[in-house]
């Protein structure tokens, strides 16, 4: 399933691609994954090195700086890969703590990807990969994000009812991430680009 702006959709040929190549999960009888799209009217780069949208999600040590449902949190390690993070979560959700370690970042491809290794949540076997790739939107350049995720279904849930509760923390995050990226991006007030 891929999502986008919260309607599933049948997907275009440039998302479709991009998942084939960058979020393919192992996906196991009791698990349930799912691939969500969002557009953001902001380019991958922008002029300054943390106005951008890969900026912000590559900062594996501040999820907080768009994550709306993060309050703190602390990196053991150096920031490479095999680091971990302490998230606190803030109050309203079924969690408290969440212990994350970094499984890849690419700041070539823009590829980012986590796996929760422990924690105070339902959550167990999450991994997420999330990818930004350049695009136009309106004449200007723009971003499109793609998060996917696998997840073990919980006792007494079903596969729908764990994809639609990760997929609901998914959009908010990719909401936020737009709101922060496109704000960002009309004080930097990228010029249109040509069509040719």
């Amino acid at each position: 399933m891929v999502t986008n702006d919260y309607v599933t959709i049948a997907s275009g040929k440039m998302e479709d691609e991009f998942i084939k190549r960058h979020h393919k999960h192992d996906v196991k009888e009791h698990q349930c994954s799912s691939s969500l799209v969002k557009h953001i009217k902001a380019p991958v780069p922008l002029w300054c090195l943390y106005d951008q949208v890969w900026s912000l999600v590559r900062r594996f040590d501040q999820p907080q700086k768009y994550k709306p449902f993060v309050s703190r949190c602390v990196v053991q390690g150096d920031l490479q890969i095999g680091s971990v993070r302490e998230v606190n979560v803030k109050s309203g959700l079924p969690a408290t703590t969440s212990t994350e370690r970094l499984e890849l970042l690419d700041d070539e491809e823009h590829i980012f990807s986590m796996k929760i290794v422990g924690g105070d949540h339902r959550l167990k076997n999450y991994s997420s990969t999330v990818t930004v790739h350049p695009e136009v939107i309106d004449g200007r350049p723009g971003t499109l994000v793609i998060e996917s995720f696998v997840v073990d279904v919980p006792d007494g849930n079903t596969k729908d009812e764990t994809c639609y509760f990760v997929e609901a923390l998914i959009k908010c995050n990719l909401k936020s991430l737009a709101d922060v990226s496109e704000r960002l991006a009309v004080q930097d007030r990228t010029e249109p680009i040509d069509r040719m």
